[in-house]
């Protein structure tokens, strides 16, 4: 059993700028992989000579493989080494990404995308690996950086690809991104805090039939998981279709561009560093209530200004500015939960999370397909008034949550203010 000191230490090196930093910069990475066709999809959709809808299965497919990676492969972090985890998941996407820049038809191309979506869960595991031995006082900073990586990673993944695809065309994209996962997995090798945590005795079965048992019984998971569900749907209806509307008049840009529309991303990345801050000093959900109300600003200023480049510029940063701050809010209210079961609240809530990411990339297609900037801000604006409507009603009941006997503070698995982690079985980091 460690002493007290040695928890502490472990805690202070597992916070320090130099640990964070590597595993905010391998999430941002591996984040990548899945946005890397945004802005390529009317590329890859005049390759193949398929329809909008058609080519939109490419970011659905994608998605929905990771939510089956969530399910099955992030729960596994409770019972084996996640260093050697995340290497081999690494590897993996390698392979599928790889499987893409060859695809010879747009079917292969659609199934590669599921692959990549299926291994790309690398952050689900860095994240909670992060949080369990932060101090309870800097967790939500802790949190908030690597998932700030996460978020700097996607829009700069766009920008890349978006100037890639245009110049190098969009094969180039999925092996240079093939050749950066295997770098990747050499360095974290080397670079990543090794797992030392004492592994759960529990069955894979019994660890995945836990889930259902934990949404049922933590009104914070229902919250997050459902807002997670309808912004990041809302989300990615725009994000998904942003090709498609650069494309036509009056704008008859390139991928290029569509790419650089990432740059906004970078504002609301940033953005979640603060959010972090604020969750460890004030109330995380407060700021999550902020977030819905300025995405759904951000879609009124699209729809009514869209048609000037400027205005969807500022709707596309309020977008991100909101979005990214909800997902660090959720996150902080996430890691105020019980840390033996880390892994399984994020499987649970990223799950949810990407259900919505790849019913908005259907919608997303569907909208534009039928009424082009109407029936896509129309979905958009749709799904953020039903989060909106669900987090007025269901504060009562978090209210009554918080001041019940279950209430985090009263619960002997939450630490005190500057301590790590505590769980059974207790986990451990060192550097190799």
């Amino acid at each position: 059993m460690l002493t007290e000191a040695a928890l502490d230490e472990t805690a202070r090196r597992t916070s320090s700028k130099s640990t964070v930093i590597v595993m905010a910069t391998a999430c941002g990475l591996s984040a990548a992989n899945l946005i890397y066709a945004q802005p390529l999809l009317a590329v890859m959709g005049r390759s193949f000579a398929v329809s909008v809808n058609q080519v939109g299965l490419i970011l659905m497919l994608g998605m929905l493989g990771y939510a089956l990676g969530l399910i099955l492969i992030v729960p596994l972090g409770e019972k084996y080494n996640q260093r050697s985890l995340i290497i081999l998941m690494l590897c993996a996407v390698a392979l599928a990404l790889a499987v893409m820049a060859a695809a010879p038809t747009v079917a292969l191309l659609i199934i590669g995308s599921f692959l990549v979506g299926l291994t790309s869960i690398i952050p689900e595991l860095i994240i909670p690996f992060a949080a369990r031995l932060a101090p309870s006082n800097e967790r939500g900073r802790v949190v908030g950086t690597v998932l700030c990586g996460l978020l700097v990673g996607t829009p700069l993944a766009s920008i890349l690809s978006g100037f890639v695809g245009e110049h190098l065309g969009w094969r180039t994209m999925y092996w240079i991104a093939a050749a950066m996962m295997v770098a990747l997995a050499v360095v974290l090798r080397f670079l990543l805090p090794n797992d030392r945590c004492a592994k759960s005795e529990v069955s894979y079965p019994q660890l995945l039939g836990s889930l259902w048992g934990l949404l049922r019984s933590e009104p914070v998971l229902q919250e997050i998981s459902i807002l997670g569900f309808l912004v990041y749907g809302s989300f990615t209806v725009f994000w998904v279709t942003l090709s498609f509307i650069l494309e036509t008049p009056p704008y008859h840009y390139g991928s290029d561009v569509v790419g650089l529309f990432g740059l906004v991303g970078i504002a609301g990345a940033l953005a979640a560093l603060f959010v972090g801050k604020f969750a460890d000093r004030r109330d995380a959900r407060y700021a999550n209530g902020v977030a819905l109300a300025v995405i759904l600003l951000s879609f009124v200023v699209m729809w009514l200004t869209g048609q000037k480049l400027i205005g969807l510029i500022i709707g596309a940063l309020l977008l991100d500015l909101g979005a990214q701050s909800h997902q660090a809010a959720n996150e902080a209210m996430l890691y105020g939960l019980h840390p033996a079961a880390w892994n399984r609240l994020n499987t649970v809530y990223i799950l949810m999370f990407c259900l919505g990411g790849s019913l908005g990339s259907a919608l997303g297609a569907f909208g534009w397909s039928i009424a082009r900037w109407d029936g896509v801000y129309g979905i958009a604006c749709f799904m953020l008034l039903v989060a909106l409507v669900f987090y007025v009603l269901h504060s009562k009941r978090i209210r009554q949550w918080r001041a019940s006997a279950l209430c985090l503070k009263d619960l002997p698995l939450r630490p005190k203010d500057g301590e790590a982690a505590r769980c059974d079985p207790i986990p451990v980091l060192e550097n190799e």
